[in-house]
């Protein structure tokens, strides 16, 4: 064994060793505590400080305008929660004896590695919290608010002494408004609850084939042709991004080029790479052949154009030009863009894509942007500055970072495919065997996670998005040695409440869906479906992006449904516990889900009928039947050879999906049936 072999191994038994030993002291405090992300060090100290009507706050600085709103809304959102009708929202700066006393050392800046650490000391007497910056205020306010807890006669926070600061300076989410439009209000909720776990980067995806979302004064073509009259105003774009840096959040906007880029070519047909070809916005879902031409002086102005304008309404430093997903269909068959690769020596489309990059980087310096975009567009010879945004593999961001470059990872944090939070969670941007150097691992910034549009509209895009997320904000914000799923799962179901009460839809909205598919009928029939099924992973919902188009219904039962179907998942918990343990109650527990399900098709059925119900009403009949084979082997020592064929066939019909969902409790009765 070599050195290098001996360091590797030291270093895997201490991370081994680090492990245990913070799941066990993380165990000992979370099974009280629902805060999420984890802080860095957190100790309970024994005592909790009791709310009432006169909590008051100071603040160093009244002229903070982002100190000013965020306690604003701190105070409201603690008055919603606890009820208390507190009179004095702030006290002056000099105010010694208010409740909680802020204190910062001067004004974060937006940008990465700025410092967002915080510590927060809750005595019985007092609440302090500190930090060097303003917005690591932002972040203890957050913890501080899910540190709410109650008897049955008063709320208190809960006594603690933290200190805690981010792993990773990147904590990301995209939405793409352009395959389904956004609202502004749909941004600015889900802009909250970034920030109330403390997610600090916005990726706003503008542009695809499917719609030009913004205002272009210089070239109203890309609004008034390309958005289906779906787009924000400069006015509008501006309010956002305040909003969004009043929260401590930056907003990185995306426009995708040079392909994905129909909506550009409704517009501009000339710049495109089909010569003599007039475009039309695209309704399906899909990678698609449209190609802004690398050849063509206009593209370039066009494009120089629009970033411009867009460079003044988003002050960060970043700009995102996407850059995926680049067949070069239409390169390949333009004589005119052939002869212009051969002139200039460039082989492949590969290189011809790295030659519009580095144009595009020259126009977004004059603009003073660094230029990200996806790892497409990674190649050694870019000036060291480019982001390389990784979305296929992290060999990209390894090979990027190992080279010198700034990466993001969104590998594994794609939360449209619906995996399950759990799946998200395991996904670390510095897994323990990346090969990187410390110096070299400071490049990975981070990671974000990615809501692309198809599927979703401002009726469902919250429950998509939500809670899931909060579980990537945990795996980029908290030390990596916290990685207990199932206490993950139950500090997760907390939250949802809590983001649910600033204004996310995820829960409230499953039931207005629910009352369209029965036509405003009892809807608990379904409710407890939901319970077991989710949509179809993947994309397999949509094979090949035909099915459902932009003006699909989005109202059906898969819609309804969640990536983390909450019934299911607690028994499989219930089955693991019983299968290890042979514990009497946890077979009680299980007979009672069992009961439960068994029911279902009988409460089905009182519902009037329509063409939306017969469409899952199979899934009601397999969870009903199959509950009641279970629960009538369960007490039988010997199972007939019959009823064991019969019950493996019911499940072999529950594994295929109907309505766009699966019954998500087939491994658990598989498990159950070989150990009962």
């Amino acid at each position: 064994m070599d050195i290098s072999q001996k360091n590797n191994k030291t270093l895997f038994l201490v991370f081994t060793f680090l492990l245990a030993f913070s799941s066990l002291a993380q165990n000992n405090v979370t099974q009280r505590l629902n805060v999420m992300p984890w802080p860095s060090q957190i100790n309970e100290n024994g005592n909790s400080f009791v709310l009432d009507k006169q909590f008051t706050i100071s603040i160093p600085d009244k002229n903070n305008q982002r100190i000013t709103k965020y306690t604003t809304r701190f105070i409201k959102r603690l008055a919603e929660r606890t009820g208390i009708f507190i009179n004095k929202p702030t006290a002056s700066v000099d105010d010694n004896t208010s409740s909680l006393r802020l204190t910062y050392n001067r004004i974060g800046k937006l940008e990465i590695n700025e410092d967002e650490s915080y510590e927060l000391v809750v005595s019985k007497t007092s609440v302090k919290l500190h930090a060097t910056t303003d917005i690591g205020v932002l972040r203890g306010l957050e913890t501080l608010l899910q540190l709410v807890s109650n008897s049955e006669k008063e709320y208190y926070f809960t006594g603690v002494s933290i200190k805690d600061k981010p792993r990773f300076t990147w904590r990301g989410l995209l939405i793409d408004v352009s395959r389904h439009f956004e609202p502004i209000p749909v941004l600015k909720r889900n802009l909250q609850a970034m920030a109330a776990v403390k997610m600090n980067v916005f990726h706003w995806h503008l542009t695809d084939d499917q719609g030009f979302r913004v205002e272009i004064k210089s070239r109203p073509k890309f609004h008034e042709l390309a958005s289906d009259g779906d787009y924000y105003t400069q006015k509008e774009i501006v309010d956002l991004v305040q909003f969004a840096a009043d929260l401590g959040i930056r907003v990185v906007p995306e426009f995708d080029v040079p392909a994905h880029a129909t909506s550009w070519l409704v517009a501009y047909p000339e710049i495109g790479s089909k010569e003599n070809h007039t475009y039309s916005i695209e309704r399906n879902s899909g990678i698609f052949n449209p190609t802004l031409d690398p050849t063509n002086p206009k593209t370039y102005e066009i494009i120089a154009d629009v970033f411009a304008e867009m460079a003044v309404l988003f002050p960060d430093a970043y700009f995102h030009i996407g850059g995926d997903e680049n067949k070069g269909k239409h390169w390949n068959s333009n004589k005119k863009i052939q002869s212009f690769m051969k002139e200039y020596d460039l082989k492949n489309n590969h290189e011809l894509q790295t030659y519009f990059n580095i144009e595009i980087q020259k126009i977004l310096k004059k603009n003073n942007k660094i230029m990200m975009g996806w790892d497409e567009i990674f190649q050694d010879n870019l000036p060291k500055d480019v982001v390389i945004h990784s979305w296929r593999g992290n060999k990209s961001m390894i090979k990027a970072a190992s080279l010198g470059y700034k990466t993001v990872l969104s590998q594994g944090y794609y939360i449209d495919l619906l995996l399950p939070a759990s799946k998200h969670y395991k996904n670390d941007p510095l897994s323990y065997n990346t090969g990187l150097t410390t110096e070299q691992a400071k490049n990975v910034l981070g990671g974000e996670a990615t809501m692309w549009g198809e599927l979703v509209t401002p009726l469902t895009i919250d429950s998509r998005i939500w809670p899931r997320t909060a579980a990537i904000a945990e795996r980029l914000w908290s030390p990596q040695t916290i990685q207990d799923e199932q206490n993950m799962y139950k500090r997760l179901e907390v939250i949802s409440q809590q983001l649910e009460n600033i204004g996310i839809t995820h829960i409230r909205n499953r039931d207005v869906i629910l009352r369209n598919i029965t036509d405003n009928q009892n809807i608990n029939a379904l409710i407890d479906l939901i319970g077991v099924c989710e949509p179809l992973k993947g994309y397999t919902r949509n094979k090949g992006g035909t099915k459902y188009k932009t003006y699909s219904p989005f109202t059906l039962f898969a819609d309804a449904c969640t990536a983390d179907a909450y019934d299911a998942l607690q028994f499989k918990y219930q089955v693991d516990s019983f299968i290890k343990n042979k514990d009497d109650a946890d077979l009680k527990q299980i007979k009672n889900q069992l009961l439960k399900w068994s029911l279902n098709y009988s409460n089905f059925k009182k519902l009037e009928s329509n063409p939306k119900l017969e469409q899952i009403l199979p899934l009601s009949i397999l969870l009903s039947d199959v509950s009641k084979q279970f629960l009538e082997i369960l007490d039988t020592k010997d199972v007939s050879e019959e009823k064991n064929l019969k019950i493996k066939a019911t499940l072999k019909e529950m594994d295929k999906p109907y309505a766009d969902v699966e019954l998500v409790i087939v491994n658990s009765l598989n498990k159950l049936l070989d150990n009962k």
